[in-house]
């Protein structure tokens, strides 16, 4: 056991838009003991400790007018325009982290929204329920977007209004493409449609990516935090590829057991909210384990 090779993904690990939110924190940290983040600033608990630990608090919407003149950090994920104009009452600095992508988005999904308001049309969103980018995307439209989270949901949706469909930038290809073959043939004859793949790519490449690299270990280790949206969709995606891939939160979530069969080989990869410093971790911790069979 003690020649196990142990690789780290090399595709795994922060996207652009949480590498970029870290740093802009990191570097406000610097200047200020205490910054002020909407929501946890990544899907992660651990990195969300250590950069407590520094003095970045997470707060909600509601606390935006329970504080005065504070820096408040926005997130990768965005926020509707509402947030910005309860910050500007309350007297706050914003540092806007926003992913350059999820803003783009943002933007198209409020000009179609603009378009359409004068067709009798809607805007049409494949995301999560409650999650902190929809949030912000529907908040592009007066909260007048229609969100639907599988195709189980397409009854929502009138066919007999012209339609723009959006993605939100973190969820999957295949259903996309269903829902939105869906309403191209549904949609009333002569009525206008037009479907967006709004996908961000930095996560969407990384499925192939993660199954290649599953299948040329024994075991994948997938390290992510609970809440991470694209970490079950990845995760799927290794179990699916290997039948010996675990989950975990960190290091101290490695069960004994798994590592009782012979291994040549030890995958570890994780989320796009996934922090490096946690995978090197989790190679340590697994390092100790079989060096201790």
């Amino acid at each position: 056991m003690s020649s196990v090779i142990i690789e780290i993904d090399p595709a795994s690990g922060f996207c652009f838009g949480v590498a970029k939110a870290v740093e802009a924190a990191e570097t406000q940290l610097k200047e200020n003991e205490k910054l002020y983040s909407l929501g946890d600033i990544v899907h992660n608990d651990m990195e969300v400790e250590r950069l407590k630990a520094k003095g970045l608090n997470a707060i909600s919407n509601n606390d935006l007018f329970n504080l005065d003149k504070k820096t408040v950090l926005i997130r990768a994920h965005g926020e509707p325009p509402s947030t910005y104009q309860k910050a500007k009452e309350k007297g706050h600095t914003i540092i806007d982290a926003t992913c350059p992508i999820v803003l783009k988005l943002q933007l198209r999904i409020k000009n179609s929204w603009m378009d359409l308001k004068t067709k009798n049309g809607q805007v049409v969103i494949y995301g999560k329920h409650g999650h902190a980018e929809v949030i912000g995307l529907v908040g592009q439209t007066n909260n007048e977007a229609i969100v639907v989270e599988s195709m189980e949901e397409v009854m929502k949706i009138d066919l007999n209004k012209p339609t723009h469909f959006y993605a939100q930038t973190t969820k999957g290809i295949d259903e996309f493409d269903r829902i939105a073959t869906y309403l191209k043939e549904n949609i009333k004859p002569g009525l206008e449609f037009k479907s967006f793949d709004t996908i961000c790519r930095q996560v969407a490449c990384r499925l192939p990516k993660v199954m290649h690299f599953a299948k040329n270990h024994d075991m994948m280790i997938f390290v992510a935090g609970k809440k991470s949206s694209n970490a079950k969709m990845l995760f799927a995606k290794c179990l699916g590829a290997n039948q010996r891939s675990y989950m975990v939160s960190n290091g101290n979530e490695l069960n004994k057991a798994w590592f009782v069969q012979p291994l040549k080989s030890v995958g570890v990869s994780g989320a796009t909210s996934t922090p490096p410093w946690l995978l090197e971790q989790v190679v340590q911790n697994i390092k100790t384990i079989i060096k201790n069979k």
